[in-house]
């Protein structure tokens, strides 16, 4: 049984204020927090960006500040590849260092569900620290490197360096505000308008990283978006389909997994202008 959201939902509309606002609000609150990491950053004051750049995942402080004071060692990945398993002993923390990686939770009965995708500078084991073992698996999405970081020599390294242990603190505080957006996509937006939203938030971290927008390759199957997004397989290419015929996607005549966002402001204006909640139906 899979929850399905092809239909509207007139309720709750105060909800339909749309997901862009409260993340620009939600990037403000960061304001602060920046202000104190800026000088381990190598782009300057990531708030005087332009707004249509996602919010800020702290991932340059991320780096400079490993780089510069915390051992760290370097491990190579190809596409497929398992980062760590669910289940296994926790000691160890990864940072993207190039590349792209995707968390799975696992169900007991052994269904696999994407809980999220992490870009360079973002984090990797969170999940195991509250028990010692890992909540879910890390998979590289294509090739990469990542360093890796025990997790007592971070520790060892945060009390010498406090900025450390913040700049984690905020990593996880960054972590933990996306999957709220992506709960509250679920809960009020259309399935096309997950889906534009989806795209959207890989554009911007694209772009957040210098990286170019309007070409980009998604490296998920279109079962693997439905799942992330709480969508059938015929929801999500439906999904796409209508995003096309409206103009705010292109499709490359190679392979449909690789899309055209000519305008990053028209998706999101399409994200705005979906301002039904929707409605979960059982299949």
């Amino acid at each position: 049984m899979s929850l399905s959201s092809d239909a509207p939902n007139t309720q709750n509309s105060a909800t339909t204020m749309g997901l862009e606002a409260l993340r620009l609000e939600r990037h403000d609150g960061h304001s602060s927090d920046y202000a104190a990491l800026s000088p381990y950053s190598s782009q300057g004051n990531f708030a005087a960006d332009k707004p249509s750049v996602a919010p800020h995942s702290f991932w340059r402080e991320s780096l400079a500040l490993v780089e510069q004071c915390v051992p760290f060692g370097r491990r190579k990945v190809q596409s497929g590849d398992r980062v760590y398993l669910c289940g296994e002993s926790f000691e160890t923390l990864y940072l993207i260092h190039w590349g792209l990686c995707k968390l799975m939770n696992l169900a007991p009965d052994g269904r696999e569900q994407p809980a999220d995708v992490l870009f360079k500078g973002e984090w990797l084991g969170f999940d195991g620290i509250p028990c010692g073992r890992h909540a879910c698996s890390a998979i590289a999405l294509e090739s990469g490197e990542l360093w890796t970081i025990r997790y007592d020599a971070l520790l060892q390294a945060s009390a010498k360096e406090p900025m450390v242990m913040r700049v984690v603190l905020a990593a996880i505080s960054a972590q933990l505000a996306r999957n709220r957006d992506a709960m509250l996509s679920m809960g009020t937006l259309t399935a096309d308008a997950r889906v534009a939203d989806f795209l959207l938030h890989w554009a911007q971290s694209l772009a957040e990283r210098g990286l170019r927008t309007d070409q980009i390759n998604v490296h998920m199957t279109r079962a693997d978006i439905g799942h992330y997004l709480g969508l059938t397989l015929e929801s999500i290419s439906r999904a796409l389909s209508r995003l096309a015929r409206c103009g705010v996607i292109e499709f490359n005549e190679k392979g449909r997994r690789e899309i055209s966002i000519p305008n990053l402001a028209a998706l999101s204006d399409f994200i705005q202008s979906s301002t039904e909640p929707a409605s979960p139906v059982l299949h």
